[in-house]
C-alpha cells in the first residue's frame, strides 16, 4: 500500500519518527524496523533506516491471554475442540496450553494453512 511509498521516502531522514502501534509479524518489513534494521529492501531498492523507529502496545486492538481465558469462561459449555488459528507459534502454543490447563479443554494450534472442516 501507501504506507511503503511514505517509508521510501521518510526512512533515510533522521528527523523522521515511525511509530508501531500494532502487531508485526515475523518475516515482515515491519518486523525489521521493529528489530532495529539498519537497511530496508523496498521496491526492490535498499533504503537506509535513519528514522527512529518506536512501537506502543496501547493502541493494540489484541486480546491477551488472560483476556482471552476470561472471555472463553463465559461459555454456556465447551466446544469440542478449540482451534488457535493466530499469532506467533510460540505464542499459539502457549494460548492452547493455558485453555487446556486453566479450562479443561481440547485445544490445539492449527498448522499454516491447514483446513478444519466444522
Amino acid at each position: 500500500g501507501r504506507i511503503l511509498h511514505h517509508l521510501r521516502h521518510r526512512l533515510p531522514d533522521e528527523r523522521t519518527t515511525v511509530l508501531f502501534v500494532g502487531y508485526q509479524a515475523a518475516g515482515t518489513r515491519g518486523r525489521q524496523l521493529r528489530d532495529g534494521a539498519a537497511k530496508l529492501r523496498i521496491f526492490g531498492e535498499d533504503v537506509s533506516v535513519r528514522a527512529a523507529i518506536m512501537t506502543t502496545d496501547a493502541l493494540s486492538a489484541h486480546a491477551d491471554q488472560a483476556e482471552i481465558i476470561r472471555w472463553l469462561r463465559g461459555f454456556a459449555r465447551p466446544p469440542a475442540m478449540t482451534y488457535c488459528v493466530h499469532g506467533e507459534p510460540s505464542a499459539a502454543a502457549a494460548l492452547r496450553d493455558a485453555i487446556e490447563q486453566q479450562l479443561g479443554w481440547r485445544c490445539a494450534v492449527a498448522a499454516d494453512r491447514q483446513q478444519i472442516e466444522l
